[in-house]
């Protein structure tokens, strides 16, 4: 954690003997280790969150792409890759060659057209048996 020498521990120790004195030095050395380990608590519980919002924010970043994904119009995009303007299916797309002729209802008394016999078999009029 910190980078100190034997010496500088001898040296904070003589020191805090000569300050609080004997009688009290183990009580101050147990309060030190108790804010010790508490700082390192505090910091480990610190760095825990601090990698669990790294991990939600990436699930967060990872589902926002799987929806985008999901939205993804892959047709589209590849129409518009290919014929951005519309220019080719233009070109490819052809006119109708023969265009159907109206149907104008046939009258009863009118006579059928040419090369047509007048009479038809009917499905209805043959006698069943």
């Amino acid at each position: 954690m910190f980078d100190f020498a034997w010496s500088e521990f001898a040296l904070v120790g003589v020191v805090g003997l000569l300050l609080i004195g004997p009688k009290d030095m183990p009580v101050a050395i147990r309060t030190v280790t108790g804010l010790i380990k508490k700082a390192r608590g505090l910091a480990t519980e610190f760095q825990s969150h601090v990698d669990e919002m790294v991990r939600e924010a990436d699930l967060t970043e990872a589902r926002d792409q799987l929806g985008q994904l999901g939205r993804l119009n892959v047709r589209d995009k590849l129409m518009k890759a290919i014929d951005g303007d519309g220019a080719l299916r233009r070109s490819l797309t052809m006119p109708p060659l023969v265009e159907n002729p109206p149907r104008h209802p046939r009258r009863r008394d009118s006579a059928p057209p040419a090369g047509t016999s007048a009479a038809r078999p009917s499905l209805h009029s043959a006698p069943c048996g």
